[in-house]
This record gives C-alpha cells, structure tokens and sequence, in this order.
C-alpha cells in the first residue's frame, strides 16, 4: 500500500518536473494538490451501521489512486531501470506486476532485487526467476535466447463465457469467438500453441451452449 504523504510528495515532484510555469495545462500545481489531498482526505466507506474515514493509502478502483500509485511507482523503480540498461537487460512494468529480462547470473539478479525488496517498507516484492515465467496473460520462455510466448491461464479458471443461451443481442456472441481468437494469434508466437488454444477455445464455446455450425462459422470469419 502506498503511503498517503509520501505518494503526494512524488506527485509534487512529478508535476514539478512535468509543468510550464507551474501548471499542468489550466491547473496550477497548488490547484491539483489541493484537490489531491481532498481526493484522499474525503474517502469514506460504512461498515456494520458506522462510518469509517480511510487513512492509508487511497479508494480501490479508484481511477486517481491509480495514477498516483503509478507516478510513486515511477520513482522508485528507477534504481531497477537504470541498473538494467546499465546491463543490456529490459524492464516492464504494467501497474504492479514487473517483468525483467537479465544477462547477470542468478546470484547477481537476486542482489539487486533484495536491494530493490529493502528500498521502502511500502513496497513488498514478492519475485520468481526462471527461464519460463507468467507474467499476466502470457507465459514467457527463453529457448536458447529466443523468447517464446503463449496464453496463460490461471489454474483455477474455469471455462465459462457468456452463454449462448443468454438474452444478449447476437453481434456479442459473434464477437466472442472473434476476440479470444484475435488474443491468441497475438500472443502465441508458435503455432503448435495456437492451435492448442484454438481447441481450448472451440470446447469452451461447446460448453457454454453455442451451436457447432454457430462456431465453425466464427472460425471462418477469423481465418478468412
């Protein structure tokens, strides 16, 4: 969870960094961070008939919460950017789930991120290496330096879409087949794993009620 004061000193920073004469389009800096802080001082929830007003960090889906955590994020992950294009390595980031490509040793690797895990107690680090790791959506493996990727799924997802049988109009269930189809051929770059995923998704369809012919038709749109 990230800290309240320490996250509004960052977002001090980056629009000090980011502004024209103190402003961010219209805004004054002093303008956004006071309306910051009202963001973060005014988020209230109820429970069991009582009112609680939070005091760590800021409102779940919340879309500045958000962008606030992103600009803390941003300074912190700095150290890591910095020491990896030192080392002819790559670094993603996608909220907060990180993905690193490294030429260092295990040992090496291992170093910095326990150096990364004890730079702020706001931020545990929990990391995995190996020549094989998922990250999101995909499963990413080195092969001889190559990278590969396919689809990954959580092992506790279950197989099920929308019904076929649902009262939707008829352009969503076409759609379905159309976009796990487009997500597949973008993400698997060999085709032996397209082809799993396209079985996956056929049976899928299958058991969420859609129409053998529906389907056969779905696929030729696809591939056509």
């Amino acid at each position: 969870m990230i800290p309240r004061e320490g996250a509004l000193h960052a977002l001090m920073r980056f629009l000090e960094k980011n502004s024209h004469h103190g402003k961010i389009g219209t805004l004054s800096i002093d303008a956004i961070m006071r309306m910051a802080r009202l963001i973060l001082d005014t988020n209230c929830f109820a429970y069991n008939n009582k009112y609680y007003q939070q005091t760590r960090g800021g409102a779940m889906g919340s879309a500045f919460t958000q962008v606030l955590a992103n600009i803390y994020m941003s300074e912190w992950e700095q150290d890591l950017i910095k020491h990896q294009t030192v080392h002819k390595g790559m670094y993603g980031r996608y909220i907060d789930d990180i993905f690193m490509i490294t030429n260092q040793t295990i040992d090496e690797i291992k170093t910095e991120l326990e150096k990364a895990a004890n730079k702020d107690i706001n931020i545990k680090i929990h990391y995995e290496i190996d020549t094989s790791i998922n990250f999101l959506d995909v499963t990413i493996t080195n092969e001889n330096g190559q990278l590969k990727t396919s689809l990954y799924h959580k092992p506790t997802t279950e197989p099920y879409i929308l019904p076929y049988t649902s009262d939707h109009p008829r352009h969503i269930h076409r759609n379905i087949p159309y976009a796990v189809l487009l997500r597949a051929a973008r993400i698997c770059s060999d085709v032996q794993d397209f082809n799993t995923e396209c079985i996956r998704i056929d049976m899928s369809l299958l058991l969420n009620n859609y129409p053998p012919n529906f389907i056969r038709n779905q696929f030729n749109r696809f591939f056509q």
